[in-house]
């Protein structure tokens, strides 16, 4: 049984305030000084916090006392259009009728148009040792197309994970949509970690492009270099701080790995991170990495419907979904601090 509680805009204010509690999890609304209104939803092994009207971004994550959020320069979230803007989360929707790193010939914001999608209705969902935030999104363009965007984030009373969801129902009476789903989840750089799998063969290689936001430098290239010579190993993150500008590996076809696969990142002090989904929903995946005294993430596992390479990418490569008029796809990630480390 669930039960769907509305949320208003003048549940959130500049004090925090408490909006339920149920089975041990408590649900508090305020305000940024940026405007910016945040639900804090907190269960027995820490919190996340959702920013329900703002493309339902994850805005920040913590559990067992340690944030699971990429570093990052933004203290506060900010309302913008474009992601890069406010780019301090730990986990964005990506896509829908596009994603990822626009080429030269595309005409996409990078990561589409849905990260600061403002969302236009927002509630929540409690059901029993479970609450969730969800919403909805509706994109429409004259001469355009037309959508519903559904994502939804859920926490359970004694576990330090989290579900993200994502349906997409195409609202077009007659013409199909493209679309490019990416969860875009920013995990925290942990110091010489090492990479697992489900699978026993190490699936990521190494991305040959450049996109337009990294400018190259001899040691960046010098690293990629060595990458594809073999003498450099990413399975850990021994040679992590290196990754300035960004390194980017991709995983193709992860369908032939099984119906479910899980991706890990392990700590030197015993606890580790992973990221679970349905090859059906996801059948890519990236390896993000990052360091420098601003920004540092190792976001081992982003799953995907194609490679983030733009729009135009995804068409020559085939890989571009078409969602039928009246169709809808549902995806599900589960994710968070590993239990069987």
């Amino acid at each position: 049984m669930s039960t769907r509680i509305g949320l208003h805009h003048d549940y959130f204010t500049e004090q925090q305030r408490t909006i339920l509690e149920h089975d041990g999890i408590t649900v508090t609304a305020f305000r940024y000084d940026t405007g910016v209104e945040a639900l804090r939803l907190q269960n027995e092994r820490g919190h996340i916090i959702v920013l329900p009207y703002l493309g339902q971004m994850i805005w920040d994550v913590v559990f067992d006392g340690r944030s699971l959020t990429m570093l990052n320069m933004f203290d506060q979230p900010r309302t913008v259009d474009t992601v890069v803007d406010t780019y301090g989360c730990f986990a964005f929707h990506s896509g829908l009728l596009s994603n990822g790193c626009p080429a030269p010939e595309d005409t996409h914001p990078l990561h589409g148009e849905m990260p600061c999608a403002p969302m236009h209705r927002a509630w929540l969902d409690v059901r029993a040792g479970e609450v969730g935030v969800g919403g909805v999104y509706h994109y429409v363009q004259g001469f355009g197309h037309h959508y519903e965007a559904k994502p939804s984030v859920t926490i359970t009373t004694d576990r330090p994970r989290l579900s993200i969801d994502m349906a997409v129902t195409n609202l077009s009476k007659y013409q199909p949509m493209p679309l490019q789903y990416m969860c875009h989840m920013n995990y925290a750089y942990v110091e010489d970690a090492r990479f697992t799998q489900s699978m026993d063969e190490e699936v990521f290689h190494l991305r040959d492009t450049v996109p337009a936001h990294v400018q190259p430098t001899p040691e960046w290239e010098e690293l990629n270099a060595e990458i594809q010579r073999g003498e450099v190993d990413f399975s850990t993150l021994a040679e992590g701080h290196r990754c300035d500008p960004e390194i980017v590996f991709f995983a193709d076809d992860l369908a032939r790995h099984g119906e479910v696969v899980e991706f890990a990142m392990h700590s030197d002090e015993g606890y580790a991170y992973s990221t679970k989904f349905a090859t059906a929903d996801f059948n890519y995946a990236t390896r993000w990495l990052l360091w420098n005294p601003d920004q540092q993430v190792a976001a081992f596992c982003l799953p995907a419907t194609c490679r983030p390479e733009g729009y135009l990418a995804a068409v020559a490569r085939g890989t571009l979904i078409e969602l039928a008029p009246g169709a809808t796809r549902a995806f599900h990630v589960d994710t968070g601090v590993k239990e069987d480390s």
